[in-house]
């Protein structure tokens, strides 16, 4: 599992996210798409069945996510190992989000030093969810490195984790949650109840890779003369300053490593919603923020793919030695 970890992280660093529509994750979101259209055409109107009926799907969804993947690497293994060394890496290779998060989240960049901020905020709309036509540049830098942060830990480091531990079978129901949780898991008249059970697998699954992903924020602080001092302080100060229980984590060590102020209100599809601050303000944001956000998350990223390669193969080596 070590060679296939890094040979998809070195497939992302040199092609990022491929724009075609096989890719598996989109195949994920036409599932998903397909049951919410259902969903839809059926009309539910009782909250427990609209409950049940979002359990139904994403229990489908992340049911079927991780068996076809594992009959389609069976069916390669068994054929070939090394044809199904090659369809697990490009698998897992898909999975990672590396590149894709620090080119949208450049162009940004590139929009406001260029000035153009109507632009700016064209791009930061691509990647997230909150209204960007009445932000600021100091917001638009704001939001961009919360981005960054807190996809670095379900778009990059959570993916590498569960395919440290179940390979790309478990990424991929992995990344299903995840996918689940972006297009259902809202808190609307629409998907209140029906996306509420892929909202909350979502926190869960999310508790362990959100904390290693600060931590190893902050040990990267290290390596890009960012303060890790800074970073450790907010991390344990402001962590759970969210609604969502793993969002501020990785947020709170960009805050500290920075001198930011992330977080408070946003607006989300018309509504003012209200959140507390992460970080405290000491400097003013501005692009170079962006680009050191995304020299932190390269750190992290490398440092938890040298991790796991190297814990993969303890067992190999138990094995070698006859420990086990």
């Amino acid at each position: 599992m070590a060679l296939i970890i890094i040979a998809a992280f070195i497939l992302d660093c040199a092609f990022g996210d491929p724009k075609n529509p096989v890719h598996p994750i989109r195949l994920i979101g036409k599932c998903i798409s397909s049951g919410v259209a259902i969903y839809q055409k059926i009309n539910i109107k009782r909250p427990a069945a609209q409950f049940v009926a979002g359990i139904i799907l994403t229990v489908l969804i992340v049911g079927l996510s991780f068996i076809v993947t594992r009959l389609i690497l069976f069916g390669c293994y068994h054929f070939n190992y090394w044809l199904g060394f090659a369809v697990e890496t490009a698998i897992c290779y898909f999975l990672i989000a590396a590149k894709a998060l620090k080119d949208e989240s450049m162009k940004v960049c590139r929009s406001l030093e260029a000035g153009d901020i109507d632009g700016a905020r064209e791009n930061l709309s691509f990647i997230v969810g909150r209204e960007t036509r009445n932000l600021d540049a100091s917001g638009i830098v704001k939001s961009t490195v919360e981005t960054v942060s807190e996809n670095l830990s379900d778009g990059v480091i959570g993916p590498l984790i569960f395919i440290a531990i179940g390979g790309a079978p478990l990424g991929m129901a992995y990344k299903a949650v995840n996918t689940l949780d972006s297009m259902i898991g809202y808190r609307n008249d629409e998907f209140e109840y029906y996306g509420k059970f892929a909202a909350r697998l979502d926190d869960v699954v999310n508790i362990i890779p959100a904390r290693v992903t600060a931590l190893l924020m902050i040990f990267g602080c290290l390596f890009i003369r960012a303060d890790a001092r800074g970073a450790g302080r907010i991390y344990i100060r402001d962590r759970y300053n969210h609604k969502s229980p793993n969002a501020a984590h990785p947020e709170a060590v960009c805050a500290g490593a920075f001198g930011l102020r992330l977080g408070g209100d946003n607006y989300y599809h018309g509504v003012l919603v209200h959140k507390p601050t992460i970080g405290d303000d000491i400097i003013d944001p501005a692009p170079m923020h962006i680009i050191a956000a995304n020299r932190l998350m390269y750190a992290a990223t490398i440092i938890a793919v040298i991790l796991l390669s190297v814990i993969s193969l303890i067992p190999v080596f138990a094995r070698g030695c006859g420990y086990v």
